[in-house]
């Protein structure tokens, strides 16, 4: 069972006025027997375990067929249908224990997208992918407001459409690419004007349709309306700046709490910055300086009672989303 980190990290998303684990999608479905959490290379060594004509055979087959872009290797994990059948909250308790980030259900049913839904919200450390061919069904979903689930409205939904996007984009580097454009192979486009794209995307929903003659994700959003790309950002800095500072303190024999230490701490923070930058989530100034920041208190500044409790609660980083172009609009002059 692990262990609490010592290092809380939070981060709120503030509006202008303003690889480890962050790519790897689990598949979850169900069984007479269940199975515990396993992971494939490829899809020949799914197919010792799972049929071709099963679901979760093609959801790995979407996830596996995006050439260069697919994961380097998925999860799945079943769920126990039979005799002393395991509940959800007991199974996804397990699950959310495990090395994932994206999850895909091997079932599109409603009821079953808002069971597990609920519970990567309630998290906030996952995200969701789900298929639908039913607006009504979206409309449900929409209610809910979720971040961190994803809803991809396709007519045909047992190719896995969801899966195939998080193949086609979950592997690139965290806050490098953004979901809208991505070509997925083996799903068809979606023949749809521009009025029923509109209606969709109203529906906090991604389809897939035609641009400039190229077939692209229509959008980037989970159904709360919050770009994917920005949550996966969020949960990679938490994850990563807590992870930077717990091994400081596990490999140091001691951190003194002065501002010698305090800069240890804060450096640790500033290189996790400086690393999200070269991946492209933070934005850079007219000379190309990337827009962020870091204060952390000194010693003199911390309040007594958390120095005699060796607690250093006063550490702070603010930085400039980089963000993505989806649309431009570009005026010209006709001079005659």
């Amino acid at each position: 069972m692990a262990v609490k980190s010592d290092v809380t990290v939070t981060i709120d998303i503030q509006r202008p006025t303003p690889k480890i684990g962050f790519g790897k999608p689990l598949i979850i479905g169900t069984s007479a027997a269940g199975m515990d959490y396993k992971t494939y290379a490829d899809l020949a060594a799914v197919k010792e375990d799972h049929t071709e004509n099963s679901e979760v055979y093609k959801a790995a087959f979407s996830l596996l067929n995006q050439g260069d872009n697919s994961p380097f290797e998925l999860a799945v994990m079943l769920r126990k249908t039979g005799e002393t059948p395991e509940s959800l909250e007991d199974f996804m308790t397990r699950a959310l224990a495990k090395d994932w980030y994206f999850a895909v259900s091997t079932s599109s049913q409603v009821s079953n997208i808002i069971s597990i839904a609920d519970i990567i919200e309630q998290n906030n450390s996952r995200q969701f992918f789900a298929s639908s061919a039913s607006k009504s069904d979206l409309a449900t979903i929409f209610a809910k407001k979720y971040t961190r689930t994803t809803m991809f409205y396709h007519k045909t939904v047992d190719n896995y459409p969801e899966a195939a996007w998080l193949g086609a984009a979950a592997s690139a580097n965290v806050g490098s690419i953004t979901w809208k454009f991505k070509t997925l192979k083996g799903i068809e486009p979606m023949d749809m004007d521009q009025t029923e794209l509109l209606e969709i995307h109203a529906l906090g929903a991604n389809t897939y349709v035609t641009k400039a003659g190229d077939d692209v994700t229509s959008e980037g959003k989970t159904v709360s309306g919050e770009y994917i790309d920005i949550i996966h950002s969020r949960d990679y800095l938490v994850f990563s700046i807590q992870y930077a500072i717990q091994k400081l303190l596990n490999r140091s024999p001691k951190i003194r709490y002065d501002n010698t230490g305090i800069a240890q701490l804060e450096a640790e923070v500033r290189t996790i910055l400086k690393r999200a930058d070269l991946s492209g989530m933070i934005a850079r100034d007219a000379d190309g300086q990337a827009l962020f920041s870091t204060y952390f208190k000194g010693r003199g500044e911390v309040d007594p009672a958390d120095r005699e409790k060796r607690e250093y609660n006063d550490g702070t980083f603010r930085f400039e989303l980089a963000g993505a172009i989806h649309a431009a609009a570009i005026k010209g002059t006709i001079v005659l």
